[in-house]
């Protein structure tokens, strides 16, 4: 059995659910792949009554795809959806049945009324946890409106596709057989990227708030949950939810559970948001912030929010080296996530930077599929924690160059290595690699604010105990601020906090 036991009864209950029959076409050869999806596809029949199998002529083999009995969805695996994609499997069956998806009734709207012909392929990798948001977003979009495809590609399946596509990065969107979308998207992300965008004639027209949170990831989320408890008028405005444990994928120090994965704990986190009387405004980014009598948020759109208090909780995102070529090479070569991106560079040469406890950690996951993994630290030794230490030094595939500054990187139409200057001969150096995988910190959201906010010489927001700032009202919470430890029950604690104070200021304003 390709299931085990606790998986099969998990998937049986799940089946449980379905509606209405469905029919699942397969397409298979006799590859070890064919077997394996041939296997999982008659478990699933054998699972429920209401699964239906027939062989049919798919574009790629192997591949199979789920339909409706009497018409096709257009939602097509190519690939054995587990892992990661697992859960792609489990809401694609339930939905294609009947199950009706959790989104909202206007994006269901803005969905069927799209017009046109939209052939979506993805690629992903089944380590990848931010390739199962993008599969399920337009999984549902095939499902809604029949003008919609979409097939979902395992890369590691399809070696031949991905190498001819030059795909270094996952999830990797194609549309109508051209480039769309690299990365992380939701569903909103995906029609706003399609010109579909939501009106803004409701955001100008709101009143203003007791307080407006800036921010969708751990400080802002608790900060809007604790906010809300309190009785205040809440607005959250974020690009996307979640923030950065969205790209996180092992957490082991989040305090009551011994283990969980980025995305769902974003996921947790958003339906507790959900549950409260909360104004969740996405896909909107801040331009300014002003204080008269109540404070003023510009959004970018040209929009404006007001609110008598703001707690901005915008966070942080994966610092850059600044170097030639890592503009131009991202998903080419140039990646930020080992975990999502690291299968595709099985068995070739990779190079990490960055010697704390993020770049040794990458460098110990790559080194079980790259050959030979190179990490490179600017400074005379790694700053990694002893016990991540002694692991790097015990694995024979890998190099550490301390005293080693990545000064360019340099390829074709991919990347093909980098040059670092050896900090003790004073001397340039080339080394010739298949991809780059850039771990240096963190740099806050914190840009809009300059000449506005007091922020330290890091462009964090300086804040007191309280979580308050220099302008009265405005308060800051997690990564985005000068707190010195950035841990995501840190981040919630001082979301909390914040909300906490804001309180106190309206009873005393």
């Amino acid at each position: 059995m390709l299931l085990d036991n606790d998986v099969r009864e998990q998937l049986s209950q799940y089946l449980q659910l379905m509606e209405n029959d469905i029919l699942i076409k397969i397409s298979v050869a006799d590859d070890s792949a064919s077997a394996q999806m041939s296997e999982l596809v008659r478990e699933l029949a054998g699972l429920s009554a209401k699964i239906h199998v027939e062989e049919a002529a798919l574009p790629r083999v192997p591949s199979f795809s789920i339909n409706k009995t009497n018409q096709d969805t257009g939602i097509t695996f190519a690939g054995i959806p587990l892992g990661h994609e697992f859960t792609s499997l489990v809401l694609a069956l339930l939905q294609t049945s009947g199950y009706p998806p959790k989104i909202d009734a206007s994006l269901v709207d803005q969905i069927k009324n799209i017009k046109g012909t939209f052939n979506f392929e993805t690629y992903v990798s089944l380590t990848c946890h931010n390739c199962p948001e993008v599969v399920q977003a337009l999984n549902i979009m095939s499902l809604l409106n029949p003008n919609i495809t979409h097939t979902m590609v395992d890369g590691a399946i399809f070696k031949e596709e991905v190498e001819a596509k030059n795909i270094l990065a996952v999830p990797f969107v194609y549309l109508n057989g051209q480039p769309f979308s690299s990365g992380r998207m939701e569903l909103e992300e995906i029609l706003s990227k399609l010109d579909i965008k939501p009106e803004l004639a409701d955001l100008a027209a709101k009143e203003p708030y007791d307080v407006l949170v800036i921010g969708g990831g751990p400080a802002g989320t608790s900060a809007a949950i604790y906010a809300a408890r309190k009785g205040l008028r809440t607005g959250l405005l974020a690009e996307k939810l979640g923030g950065q444990i969205n790209d996180t994928f092992g957490i082991e120090n989040f305090i009551s559970i011994k283990y969980t994965e980025g995305p769902t704990l974003a996921a947790n986190i958003e339906e507790h948001l959900r549950s409260y009387d909360i104004d969740v405004i996405k896909l909107q980014k801040v331009k300014t912030l002003k204080k008269a009598e109540l404070i003023e948020i510009e959004l970018e759109s040209g929009v404006s929010l007001r609110s008598k208090t703001v707690i901005i909780a915008t966070g942080a995102r994966w610092r850059n080296i600044n170097v030639p070529g890592e503009a131009e090479f991202k998903a080419k070569g140039v990646a930020y996530c080992p975990h999502c991106d690291g299968p595709l560079f099985k068995g070739k040469d990779v190079a990490v930077i960055g010697g704390g406890n993020s770049g040794v950690e990458a460098a110990i996951d790559l080194a079980g599929l790259a050959s030979h993994v190179t990490l490179l630290q600017a400074s005379d030794k790694l700053t990694a924690d002893e016990i991540l230490q002694n692991r790097i030094y015990s694995k024979k595939n890998i190099t550490v160059i301390t005293n080693a500054k990545t000064t360019e990187i340099f390829g074709s139409e991919k990347v093909q290595g980098l040059t670092y200057l050896d900090c003790l001969q004073n001397e340039q150096k080339k080394l010739d690699v298949d991809g780059i995988f850039i771990q240096i910190g963190l740099l806050p959201n914190t840009e809009w604010l300059k000449g506005t906010l007091g922020l330290n010489a890091f462009g964090e927001i300086i804040v007191d105990k309280y979580g308050a700032t220099n302008i009265p009202g405005v308060f800051a919470a997690g990564d985005c601020t000068d707190s010195p430890y950035k841990q995501i029950i840190i981040s919630m604690g001082a979301g909390a906090n914040a909300a906490l104070s804001v309180s106190d200021y309206l009873i005393r304003n």
